[in-house]
């Protein structure tokens, strides 16, 4: 059972990762274990950031798990991420082939893929974590 939000958080944003459950609460285990510091989405997602914004991160049943910040925010398109900000994801090997592979097969999901398409390229950084975060069960085909 995760603690209540508190307070001060209470006026923050929220999102989940992903695009389902399993793969939510995957994330948000590498984010929790420090792992995944970056994340993109595309350049009209409605949650577009700015540096210094907090969120409260959800998990797979909506329930707030953390407060991350936003330190970085980048335009480039998909064929344009480099292996460091690939890395930063913190998702599979890790490698830039893994993260493209992985992320033409999560954006082809979402019917919004193309190699040239313009993504919003964030990092960010752990601020809070709210009570205990169970390791999610995603197997590495439902990672982005």
């Amino acid at each position: 059972m995760s603690k209540p939000v508190p307070e001060r958080y209470q006026q923050l944003r929220t999102f989940a990762f992903g695009d389902g459950p399993p793969l939510a609460d995957k994330l948000l285990e590498l984010v929790v274990k420090g792992v995944k510091t970056a994340t993109c989405s595309t350049e009209d997602e409605p949650n577009t950031s700015a540096p210094g914004e907090r969120w409260v991160v959800l998990d797979g049943r909506g329930e707030p798990r953390c407060v991350i910040e936003t330190t970085e925010i980048s335009y480039r398109r998909f064929n344009d991420v480099d292996a460091a900000f690939a890395y930063d994801e913190g998702e599979g090997d890790r490698s830039l082939a893994y993260w493209r592979s992985a992320h033409r097969t999560y954006f082809g999901r979402l019917g919004r893929f193309s190699e040239d398409m313009m993504l919003m390229c964030e990092r960010f950084r752990l601020i809070e974590v709210f009570g205990e975060v169970v390791p999610g069960d995603a197997g590495p085909d439902r990672q982005a």
